[in-house]
């Protein structure tokens, strides 16, 4: 870290603790991204025609109005405008939620390793951190190590399902134990890969009061770019959410874009269809390889390349196909995008004569 020059103002003792992160988004164009779970082929078309055909100079000059955009995604999430809010990505779904219900040092469970934003913001709120670890080397949902850790002085859970980088997911019986055992503390689960999971806990939130789920525009939808996410409950906590946050934190483009995105249903089943298949396509080249992975229910899989793992990442990058190396949380492993079977033939082709030199 830089050295404060004399007279500068130290930050909280939270932020100072705060490890830095930094991803790696950086000279990603031109290759064949398999390294951020984004949708590999783009959004909708529909999307792009709106922002197209329904953008002038006088829509930019106004800040956004957000109703009927609300209305067009409450009816594709079968819920009401009152049950959610829009959010700047799923990273200020995240940040809101820890701002609405945590305080300096309470207690929050997250899991290791999950999802950075989780640990990020409650960390900043200067929350005390309660970390329960993916057991090794299968990675599966800890759930008893989770019900153990749960007590009176739990604030909030923080869940992904399927989890990030693990891909491994959790039943909605199970989510439904954490929920009754945690009855005083706020519980998140945060939905981004439902869409190739089929597994989610949105149809509870008017049932459980303490639970909240989230969803994102950035995968299946293609809009990761747009940042755009939501943030569900029930409309009594929806109240609060919005007390906690920014009242123009999401753009005008985003919104409109989302109006086009779900609308598009074809677009979304025929894109979910066509990951399942190259998913199943990669898992199975990467046995014929002799490479074990963690099983996924995600748009992604976590593959063991042992001690050749950032040696794997490189050698690919110089063939133009980005991974993400996961060895620094998950020994000797590498998180590897699913998009098209077209793009997974290749991928595996490269990989086969990586593998095999």
């Amino acid at each position: 870290m830089t050295r404060l020059p004399k007279g500068a103002i130290r930050p909280r003792p939270a932020v100072v603790a705060m490890a830095p992160y930094h991803p790696p988004t950086a000279g990603r164009a031109g290759k064949l991204r398999l390294d951020f779970n984004e949708n590999t082929v783009g959004c909708s078309p529909r999307v792009i025609e709106a922002l197209t055909r329904q953008v002038n100079a006088a829509d930019l000059a106004v800040y956004p109005e957000y109703g009927d955009a609300r209305a067009a995604v409450a009816r594709h999430f079968q819920v009401t405008p009152e049950h959610f809010v829009f959010t700047n990505g799923t990273d200020e779904a995240i940040q809101v939620f820890v701002n609405t219900y945590v305080d300096d040092g309470q207690e929050v469970i997250v899991l290791r390793p999950a999802y950075a934003m989780y640990r990020f913001y409650a960390e900043v709120a200067g929350a005390k951190i309660v970390d329960i670890p993916y057991p090794q080397p299968e990675l599966e949902f800890p759930l008893q190590a989770v019900l153990d850790a749960i007590t009176p002085e739990t604030r909030a859970i923080l869940i992904s399902n399927p989890n990030n980088p693990t891909g491994t997911g959790i039943s909605l019986n199970a989510i439904e134990r954490i929920l009754s055992r945690a009855k005083k503390a706020a519980v998140l689960i945060d939905e981004a890969y439902y869409e190739f999971s089929g597994v989610t806990a949105l149809g509870e939130i008017d049932r459980v009061p303490n639970l909240f789920v989230s969803r994102t525009f950035s995968k299946v939808f293609g809009m990761a770019g747009l940042r755009l996410g939501c943030l569900f409950s029930h409309p009594a906590n929806i109240e609060y959410l919005h007390k906690a946050q920014s009242p123009y934190s999401v753009n005008s483009l985003a919104v409109l874009a989302a109006r086009a995105a779900v609308e598009d249903t074809d677009y979304i089943r025929n894109y979910v269809t066509e990951v399942l298949a190259a998913r199943e396509m990669l898992c199975v080249g990467l046995e014929q390889l002799g490479i074990t992975y963690v099983p996924s229910s995600a748009n992604f899989v976590l593959g063991r390349f042992g001690n050749r793992a950032i040696e794997v990442r490189d050698r690919l990058r110089d063939q133009a196909i980005l991974v993400r190396d996961r060895s620094y949380e998950a020994a000797g492993c590498v998180r590897i995008t699913v998009g098209t079977r077209e793009q997974t033939r290749r991928l595996l082709a490269a990989l086969e004569e990586i593998w095999n030199s």
